[in-house]
């Protein structure tokens, strides 16, 4: 899946798509732009910088890319390989339990590392749906704080959010500009549906 970002002059959305696009669109427009332009990761709500100099090839020679969708042994060149299988993904971190865990995990057909495998994907099948509403509920905060914390009804429309009172937060920010609503909206229910 693509990661997908969104642009806001002032309260009015400019325009949301994949990362590259979205420069492209905010290097056209930023030349008559009224007011300041600010970009948002649709995953996290959080607002990123971009260096937006020169022509569009510089532009995106210049984006980040995800980490996550580069190999470890291509991210770092210089660096020496460390323990793990890179070109499956797989990268060794430390981990640091009580002897009781490490005697039971070792003690698990394939030992320690097929175990915590097993148990992190049973944790995310079991709990899936959670995560992904914690997450869209978290992305929809950070927009919300960043671009209507001084709106009326912030505090309860917050609040309505994070007790999962849908009716109450969209009560809440229904005087709010509508670009703005309607992109926090999005943003706190995206996985559920209508």
């Amino acid at each position: 899946m693509i990661e997908t970002f969104t642009a806001f002059e002032g309260q009015r959305r400019l325009v949301s798509g994949p990362l590259a696009e979205v420069a492209l669109a905010i290097k056209h427009a930023e030349r008559h732009a009224m007011e300041p332009i600010a970009i948002f990761s649709d995953a996290t709500g959080r607002a990123i910088d971009l260096d937006l100099r020169g022509g569009p090839d510089e532009v995106l020679a210049r984006l980040p890319e995800t980490v996550a969708a580069i190999p470890r042994s291509e991210a770092m060149p210089g660096e020496p390989r460390g323990r793990g299988r890179p070109r499956l993904g797989v990268v060794a971190r430390e981990v640091t339990l009580l002897p009781r865990h490490w005697e039971w995990l070792n003690a698990q057909p394939g030992g320690a590392s097929v175990a915590l495998r097993k148990l992190v994907d049973e944790a995310r099948r079991s709990s899936g749906d959670r995560d992904r509403q914690r997450a869209a509920r978290d992305a929809a905060y950070h927009f919300m704080s960043a671009m209507a914390g001084n709106l009326p009804h912030f505090e309860d429309a917050s609040r309505a959010l994070f007790a999962d009172d849908r009716r109450r937060f969209v009560s809440g920010i229904a005087s709010w500009p509508a670009d703005i609503r309607d992109h926090v909206v999005k943003l706190a229910y995206r996985d559920r549906a209508e």
